[in-house]
């Protein structure tokens, strides 16, 4: 389905493998004779502009730290923001229907995480609507622990750990198929197609050839899910097969001892891919293992459209306005939609500038630290 890697690509592989810029923040999204990975952007002047939605709980204190760090670093990126909230389809549907339009105007976004009410009917995550409506299914997660820094609380590994957790966005159970059959009764269903186990599949593989990595884990329950996860693990094995060529590796595994193998011994992970439930839980365990939801970036990507936010989804209301929030997430997923606009050499300054500040101390509360969320922008944009 995808052409190969042209000799060109394929050199920026080799570079990415031999130096990217801190594991997989070098990490390129796009095969460049893949027009489905390549969506046309916005530009005007040389500026580009990207949707911003901050998102609820502290997504507007980490916004304001990312639009600082592109000021200071002069990215050629203008924000048409728009402050959804979690529950403005309810409240405001026409600014929610904005932002959307403007989405899809400028096909791609920087996006803070959405808070989804636990007990209010009726109440769509407006995060899941998104990625079902623009049919950006493929979610990509980047956990890698900072050097030097040992995850107060958690295990600390000796070997380093730099692994990527890619799910499937758009099906699963997170399709939103609920019914209540009779009073006490409620089905849920979870759904599974080959067509769309077969894209996200060729995703991660994709992923792994443009990266230099070496290996793809299919998670799943196959074992008692025999047609639904069967489905998916099959098609796995059967793309796997046609990169066997390209050198990469493929092992399935069953989710519950994934989840006990990913405490002890992340090291064995290179690219995962897996349905939408189990990558949420993977991608909470992975941020544990290496310092918080503060540091995992994260990207979600599709045909016509991509949306950049943290890798691990939380919201943060607890400390919400505290001025302690750590901005890492939201700046290194910056940095992924500036490599994904091909700026290089920006994406480049704000990923060395945010890894200084880590390695030389200066960390938010949830890393050991006391360092307020406006320290921690000071402290990139001096490093810049």
């Amino acid at each position: 389905m995808l052409a190969a890697l042209s000799t060109k690509a394929a050199s920026r592989v080799a570079t990415a493998s031999s130096s990217r810029a801190f594991g997989s923040l070098g990490s390129k999204f796009a095969l460049s004779d893949a027009a489905e990975y390549e969506p046309k952007l916005t530009k005007y002047a040389g500026t580009y502009t990207v949707t911003l939605i901050p998102g609820d709980g502290v997504g507007t204190e980490m916004a304001n730290s990312v639009k600082s760090v592109f000021a200071a670093a002069q990215a050629p990126v203008e924000f048409d923001q728009y402050n959804v909230t979690g529950e403005t389809g309810k409240t405001d549907p026409t600014l929610l229907k904005a932002a959307v339009d403007s989405l899809k105007r400028n096909r791609v976004g920087l996006k803070g995480i959405l808070y989804t009410p636990v007990s209010m009917y009726g109440v769509p995550s407006l995060n899941v609507s998104m990625r079902k409506d623009l049919d950006i299914y493929a979610s990509v997660s980047l956990v890698r622990k900072v050097p030097g820094f040992h995850p107060p609380h958690t295990p600390v590994h000796k070997g380093n750990v730099d692994f990527v957790i890619i799910r499937e966005n758009t099906e699963g159970e997170y399709a939103g198929l609920e019914h209540q059959s009779y009073p006490g009764v409620v089905e849920s269903l979870k759904v599974v197609t080959r067509a769309k186990s077969e894209r996200i599949a060729r995703f991660a593989f994709d992923f792994a050839v443009r990266n230099g990595r070496k290996k793809v884990t299919c998670v799943h329950k196959a074992n008692i899910m025999k047609l639904g996860d069967g489905l998916f693990l099959n098609t796995c094995k059967a793309v796997a097969k046609e990169y066997e060529a390209k050198g990469i590796q493929f092992q399935d595994m069953i989710v519950d001892n994934t989840a006990m193998q990913l405490v002890a011994k992340p090291q064995q992970f290179d690219v995962m891919v897996m349905g939408n439930l189990y990558g949420n839980i993977a991608s909470n365990i992975g941020a544990a293992l290496v310092g918080g939801p503060g540091i995992v970036p994260g990207a979600n990507i599709g045909r016509d459209y991509a949306i950049f936010e943290p890798g691990c989804r939380h919201v943060g209301k607890d400390i919400e306005g505290r001025n302690v929030a750590n901005p890492s997430a939201l700046l290194l997923s910056s940095v992924l939609l500036l490599r994904h606009l091909h700026l290089d050499e920006h994406a480049d300054r704000i990923s060395h500038a945010v890894y200084k500040a880590l390695q030389d101390g200066v960390r938010t509360p949830d890393m050991g630290g006391t360092a307020s969320t406006t320290d921690f922008t000071a402290a990139v944009i001096k490093n810049l």
